[in-house]
């Protein structure tokens, strides 16, 4: 197996509690769409707290044995990860960063660290992506990434170790 080494300067570490406030701040940035209700200013931050809630709740329901991480750049966070590591898989839940850490390669960096732990672990990466989000869907593309199965308007992905790839014929 290839030796895969992070960036210099980021760094992956589980979440806690006093990580809420940059959770919320995170989530307001991704959800931009929730910012474009028309309505009182006290009236769109209650929506979008109740979404973050049912987001969290509904992980918890789906994936009750979920693992919540932050991202970091040298010590600041700059987004997170929620990944269910099952018996036969990991699946990457959830993936976000702030709108100033977009484009610089650190989702592709992450990825490919958890590409590394699936490949240590000998089992698929999964994950699911927005069908017309295609510059994301590119980037797990070129990772490796397949399309398994289409419900739009998502597509679940699915990524293989390559000692695994012989095993199941891809």
């Amino acid at each position: 197996m290839v030796q895969f080494t992070i960036p210099e300067g980021l760094h992956i570490r589980p979440s806690t509690a006093s990580d809420k406030p940059f959770i919320e701040k995170l989530h307001r940035e991704v959800r931009q769409d929730l910012q474009c209700i028309d309505g009182e200013r006290d009236f769109i931050e209650s929506i979008v707290d109740m979404q973050l809630k049912a987001q969290t709740q509904g992980y918890g329901a789906q994936y009750p044995n979920a693992m919540y991480f932050i991202i970091e750049k040298h010590g600041e966070p700059i987004g997170k990860a929620t990944l269910d590591f099952g018996h036969n898989e990991i699946r990457l839940i959830d993936i976000g960063f702030l709108v100033a850490a977009r484009g610089h390669g650190f989702g592709r960096a992450i990825i490919q660290s958890f590409q590394h732990c699936a490949a240590q672990s000998a089992v698929p990466l999964t994950l699911s992506v927005v069908s017309h989000n295609l510059g994301v869907k590119r980037m797990y593309l070129s990772l490796g990434f397949q399309v398994l199965e289409v419900q739009p308007p998502h597509e679940l992905m699915i990524w293989y170790p390559p000692a695994m790839k012989s095993i199941v014929g891809v």
